[in-house]
């Protein structure tokens, strides 16, 4: 059975559901070794970072393995306990994609608070970075510091819809596929320069500057979205 091009739009799901299918038909026998991302990207007809959600689901599903310095694996799943089925289980967005859709939301967002911020909402937005800063100090994800930070920057806009949107939005990084992906691809260096960034946001709102607060918030995501999509030898993993 040769790999079929699929619609870019079902992004990492139908992928994985592809890939599965392959392992599960013997295409792709226990111990193998993948193509590359880049391979199954062109085969596929989809986008790299696509093909990487996909692998990142069926790692936590425990069809693969990514191995260190040399490309990722079928799994002996017979021998293995049970997994969960993330496509099934959960309704979890793709991280890349999730990215790309809280940049529209939170530029505007920004924008929002930027002209109607009070001075308690810099001060929250102030206070959520200095948690970032000394949770990465310890060593540890600064995650509670950047969760108070963007609802410091929403709820200065007033509106609940907004509100639970932006938060629904965050909190979707606590699945195991944006779990598994941060694992690869965040490190101390990068929250560094995201803590950098969200002063850059705070800064512009404090200022009342609504262009300049969108355009830090466009800058904040697009970032964090190449920082996820750095290749796999860049991150030291394949």
């Amino acid at each position: 059975m040769p790999i079929q091009t699929v619609e870019p739009q079902r992004l990492y799901r139908q992928i994985a559901e592809q890939l599965r299918a392959l392992i599960a038909q013997g295409e792709f026998a226990v111990g193998a070794r993948l193509p590359a991302e880049r391979d199954l990207s062109r085969q596929l007809g989809v986008s790299r970072p696509s093909v990487r959600e996909a692998l990142i689901a069926l790692e936590v599903e425990g069809w693969v393995e990514v191995r260190t310095g040399s490309g990722v694996y079928v799994l002996d799943r017979a021998a293995a306990a049970p997994a969960p089925a993330v496509e099934l289980a959960s309704p979890e967005w793709g991280p890349l994609e999730l990215i790309r859709a809280r940049r529209v939301v939170e530029g505007e967002t920004a924008a929002i608070a930027a002209l109607q911020r009070k001075a308690r909402d810099v001060d929250a937005m102030t206070r959520a970075i200095e948690t970032m800063g000394e949770l990465a100090d310890r060593g540890v994800m600064p995650l509670e510091g950047d969760r108070a930070f963007h609802l410091a920057v929403v709820q200065a806009c007033a509106n609940a819809v907004l509100t639970e949107t932006v938060i629904g939005f965050w909190d979707s990084r606590k699945g195991p596929i944006f779990t598994r992906l941060g694992g690869y691809f965040e490190t101390e260096q990068s929250w560094r320069l995201a803590i950098a960034e969200h002063e850059a946001v705070r800064d512009a709102i404090a200022a009342r500057d609504a262009q300049a607060a969108r355009a830090a918030m466009h800058a904040h995501m697009d970032n964090s979205h190449r920082r996820f999509n750095t290749s796999w030898r860049r991150a030291g993993k394949v």
